[in-house]
């Protein structure tokens, strides 16, 4: 039996070895760098008992300015693009945003990316999903976890049938579809198959796992984060049981060691990193180390300062779009006129971006373009 492997350190080396054996001869060797791009810190719900947000929920009182502007927004989505990492998904919380807002968000966002986008934004009703178009590639279902007893205390707001109604709809629709995992919730090692089969049975094309960062303020902030073994074989087994589904694996910073093993189990891309707080320090750097070691090629940078400012590109090898082509998604005028009209506070805004990167590396110069 699969859970199995987390009883036998043999079995597991076993597993990890089979799962990159895989991986290499079904997705390549390279990884990619992905940004989940905040719109919101609003939430109607907000009452995930492991979620930041619900640290906040107490001190926002309007859902309009708990949005971030647009222009912050186009910024981020921008350097990103510059630097080679991919938009992991558009997020917010449920309620901060009607579904026409969100369509023009991600319009907007895969104009300046030349990409469709992925949604995390709650569990969307088939109307809302018939809103929208090119712009989007994919939704994401916040499952967290498979354990229901689990799930009845730690989210309990977000029963799984409607997100699975979402999910079905979605296919029905021609999109893709995947899932968020958060490993060390509480569950155990005999809920792994029940996992194994709610991937099968809903055919999802992703899934994300996490390990549980402890944010203060909530109930697991003394709480050890999950093992990077453990998180390992997760998602050993998931690319064992499932080759061609895409894996992103995200840690946080005090978990950067974790970064090997996930490869080394069949992760397809990295997550959950706080890029201008650790753009080419000493942690972003440990990042591309973790990568090199693991025998993997990179898609973008998490060092190159150059690349960031602008005054030089990527390399063919590790440039997103020439390794990982898309067709540019065909968006409406007004998102592009609404892009040109904020370009001015995007090009501030990334600015701003930048110089708080340098403010954060040994790099002294002033220029940033």
């Amino acid at each position: 039996m699969d859970e199995d492997i987390f009883y036998d350190s043999q079995l597991l080396l076993k597993a990890i070895e089979r799962a990159d054996r895989i991986h290499r001869e079904v997705h390549g060797d390279y990884v990619t760098l992905e940004r989940a791009l905040f719109l919101s810190w609003w939430c109607d719900i907000g009452d995930c008992r492991f979620c930041y947000m619900s640290t906040q929920k107490p001190r926002l009182k309007d859902p309009i300015k708990a949005r971030r502007k647009p222009w912050s927004i186009l910024a981020e989505a921008e350097l990103c693009s510059r630097i080679g990492w991919r938009i992991e998904f558009l997020s917010s919380g449920y309620g901060s945003y009607d579904a026409p807002e969100i369509k023009e968000i991600a319009e907007m966002v895969a104009f300046v990316t030349r990409r469709p986008v992925w949604l995390n934004i709650g569990a969307l009703k088939k109307e809302e999903l018939e809103v929208f178009g090119e712009e989007i590639c994919g939704v994401i279902g916040s499952i967290e976890t498979i354990n229901e007893e689990i799930r009845s205390r730690v989210c309990p707001s977000k029963p799984i049938p409607r997100i699975i109604e979402m999910l079905d709809e979605a296919k029905d629709k021609g999109l893709k579809t995947g899932i968020t995992i958060i490993l060390g919730l509480g569950e155990t090692i005999e809920d792994i198959p029940r996992l194994m089969d709610f991937i099968s049975d809903f055919k999802l094309d992703r899934v994300t796992y996490y390990s549980l960062n402890p944010h203060t303020g909530t109930i697991f902030e003394n709480s050890p984060s999950p093992a990077s073994l453990y998180q390992a074989g997760v998602i050993a087994l998931t690319r064992i049981n499932f080759p061609k589904i895409e894996i992103i694996g995200g840690t946080w910073v005090d978990q950067l060691p974790n970064i090997g093993p996930m490869l080394l189990a069949g992760v397809n891309g990295l997550t959950k990193y706080p890029l201008f707080n650790i753009f080419g320090n000493k942690y972003g750097k440990k990042v591309e180390e973790e990568i090199k070691f693991a025998n993997r090629k990179i898609i973008g940078t998490f060092s190159d300062i150059e690349v960031l400012m602008g005054n030089k590109k990527l390399n063919e090898s590790s440039d997103l779009y020439r390794m990982l082509p898309v067709k540019a998604p065909k968006v409406s005028k007004s998102a592009v006129d609404k892009v040109n009209y904020f370009r001015e506070r995007i090009e501030d805004m990334k600015e701003n971006y930048i110089k708080g990167v340098l403010g954060k590396t040994s790099r002294k110069s002033t220029k940033v373009f």
